[in-house]
C-alpha cells in the first residue's frame, strides 16, 4: 500500500492516514435529511466521500461505509427552533411523514446511482434506530452530561471542557443569541436537545415511548448513535459538507466522546460549497438545482460529475451553465478518443511498463488528499502521449475509471425510442405555457411528463423528448 494523505479538519492539516486496523478502514459520512430533493450543493459532498472510498480500494483497503438517512429530528434551525423538517413537507405535501421519508429516500438513492455514487455499506434511518438513540441518552444522563427542562433532555456543553475543538470555537466567547435563538429552557444557550417532549410546534407525527416521556431525539444524538451501532466507537473518518462544523459535527464529537470517555475519530474531512450566482446553494432560500433539473436541461448527470472533479472538493466551486456545458464538450471529447482507443486496442494487450510512470502520477495526485483536477490532467495527457500504445492506454482508463467512475468507457446510448402521441401533446402544451410565461403550469406539465417516464430537454429552437 502507498501512503495516503488527508487534510483533517481536526487539526487543520494534511496528514498520512494510518488506520486503526491494519488493510481497513471505518468510515461515516452524515446522510440526506430526506424532506426533499438534494440540491446538487449536496451531490457534491456525495461524489467527494465516493471518491474518497473508491481511492481507499485502489490502494487495497477494505472499506465499511455507513451513511445515515435522518427521517427524523431535523429542525428548520440549528438552535433547536422551528419545526421538524419532515412535518414541515408533509403538510405542503399533503401526505404523511413516513410517504415523504420514502419517496426522497429513492429520489436520492436515484441521484447517487446517476451519478456513479457507489452505495454505501450500510444505510441505516434513524426511525429504525431509536432503542440505539435513547441508550446512549441514557449513558450521558447516568454521567452527568444532561438536564431535563420545559420536558425536554438537554445536553449541557458546559459539562465538556473540550467542547467546539471541531471548530476552535471559544467557549467564553458563546453569549446567548451570538449563535442561536435563546431558549429560555436552556442553561447555555448552545446547550442542545437530546430529547424532545415538549416541541416548540403541536402535532409532531413521529413519536415514540422513552423514559424521558413520549417524543423523538433530537438530530445530532442520531448520527452517534447509528454510527457507533455499525462502526464501534472509535473509527477512522468522519465526513460530510463544510456547513456541519460549527454545530452538527461539533456536537456529535461532545456527546459521543462524553457518552465513551476517549477519542471518537481520528480524522474530520469537509467538502466545501457549491456556489450559485446568489451564493451558497441551500433548500432554505428555496435556491437550488436538483440533478433532474439538469437533466431537464439536457444535461448528463456525469457531465456533472465531471464538472466536480475539474475542481479540488475543498475549494468552492462556482456553478454557472456554460461551465457546465463546457464540462460536459470535454466529456464528450475525451469519451469520443476513448472510443477510437478502445477499437484500436482490440485484442491487444497492455505493455504495464509504458503506464507505470502514469499509474505513479495518478496515484500521486490521488493520494494527495484527493487531487482529481490533477487525476483528470493525467488522463488527458496519457491519451495524448503518442509513446503509449493504445492497448496499455486502455487498460490505464480502466483502472483510472474506477475512482472517476465517468462510465469512460461505455458508448453513448443512440437508441431511438418512439416518443407516444399524448407525451408530445404534453410537451407542445408546456412549450405553449412556457412561452406565454405561465411558469407554474410549465413546471407541473415538465414534471407530469417526467413522471410518466419521459424527459422533456428544453433546446433554444424547441425542445427534445427522451425515455427516462
Amino acid at each position: 500500500m502507498k501512503p495516503i494523505y488527508l487534510y483533517n479538519t481536526m487539526t487543520r492539516s494534511v496528514e498520512e492516514f494510518h488506520p486503526i486496523k491494519e488493510g481497513e478502514v471505518s468510515m461515516y459520512t452524515c446522510g440526506p435529511t430526506v424532506y426533499n430533493y438534494a440540491h446538487i450543493g449536496n451531490l457534491r459532498t456525495f461524489m467527494f466521500e465516493d471518491i474518497l472510498k473508491k481511492a481507499f480500494k485502489r490502494d487495497g483497503y477494505k472499506v465499511t461505509h455507513v451513511m445515515n438517512i435522518t427521517d427524523v429530528g431535523h429542525l428548520v434551525g440549528d438552535g433547536d427552533d422551528g419545526e421538524d423538517k419532515m412535518s414541515v413537507e408533509a403538510k405542503k405535501e399533503k401526505k404523511t411523514v413516513w410517504d415523504i421519508a420514502k419517496f426522497y429516500t429513492e429520489a436520492f438513492l436515484k441521484d447517487e446511482e446517476k451519478l456513479n455514487i457507489e452505495k454505501a455499506d450500510f444505510i441505516p434511518r434513524a426511525t429504525d434506530h431509536i432503542k440505539e438513540i435513547i441508550a446512549l441518552i441514557e449513558t450521558l444522563e447516568k454521567k452527568g452530561y444532561t438536564y431535563t427542562a420545559n420536558g425536554n433532555v438537554y445536553y449541557s456543553i458546559d459539562k465538556f471542557p473540550n467542547y467546539g475543538c471541531l471548530a476552535r470555537l471559544d467557549k467564553q466567547s458563546l453569549n446567548a443569541g451570538e449563535r442561536v435563538e435563546v431558549d429560555k429552557a436552556k442553561k447555555n444557550p448552545h446547550d442542545f436537545v437530546l430529547w424532545f417532549t415538549n416541541s416548540k410546534f403541536e402535532n409532531q407525527a413521529m413519536k415514540w415511548d422513552s423514559p424521558f416521556g413520549v417524543g423523538y431525539p433530537g438530530w445530532h444524538i442520531e448520527c452517534s448513535a447509528m454510527s457507533m451501532k455499525y462502526l464501534g466507537d472509535h473509527f477512522d473518518i468522519h465526513c460530510g459538507g463544510i456547513d456541519a462544523i460549527p454545530v452538527h459535527h461539533t456536537n456529535e464529537i461532545a456527546q459521543s466522546e462524553a457518552a465513551t470517555g476517549k477519542k471518537w475519530v481520528n480524522y474530520w474531512m469537509h467538502g466545501e460549497f457549491l456556489l450559485s450566482e446568489k451564493g451558497k446553494m441551500s433548500k432554505s432560500s428555496g435556491e437550488f438545482l436538483t440533478l433532474t433539473t439538469l437533466e431537464n436541461h439536457g444535461i448528463h448527470p456525469l457531465s456533472y460529475r465531471y464538472f466536480v472533479l475539474g475542481c479540488h472538493y475543498r475549494k468552492q466551486l462556482q456553478f454557472s451553465y456554460d461551465a457546465l456545458k463546457g464540462a460536459e464538450s470535454a466529456l464528450k471529447k475525451l469519451k469520443s478518443n476513448i472510443k477510437r482507443i478502445k477499437e484500436s486496442a482490440e485484442g491487444k494487450a497492455p505493455n504495464m511498463d509504458e503506464i507505470q510512470s502514469y499509474n505513479d502520477d495518478f496515484d500521486k495526485a490521488l493520494y494527495n488528499d484527493l487531487n482529481t483536477p490533477i487525476c483528470l490532467a493525467i488522463l488527458h495527457n496519457i491519451i495524448k502521449d503518442d509513446k503509449v500504445t493504445d492497448a496499455s492506454k486502455l487498460e490505464f482508463i480502466k483502472n483510472a475509471d474506477k475512482v472517476l467512475s465517468l462510465s469512460l468507457l461505455e458508448d453513448e446510448k443512440t437508441e431511438e425510442v418512439e416518443i407516444p402521441e399524448d407525451i408530445k401533446a404534453l410537451a407542445d402544451e408546456r412549450l405553449k405555457a412556457k412561452a406565454n410565461k405561465d411558469y407554474a403550469l410549465s413546471d407541473s406539465l415538465r414534471d407530469k411528463i417526467l413522471s410518466l417516464g419521459y424527459r422533456m430537454i428544453d433546446k433554444k429552437d424547441g425542445y427534445a423528448i427522451e425515455k427516462v
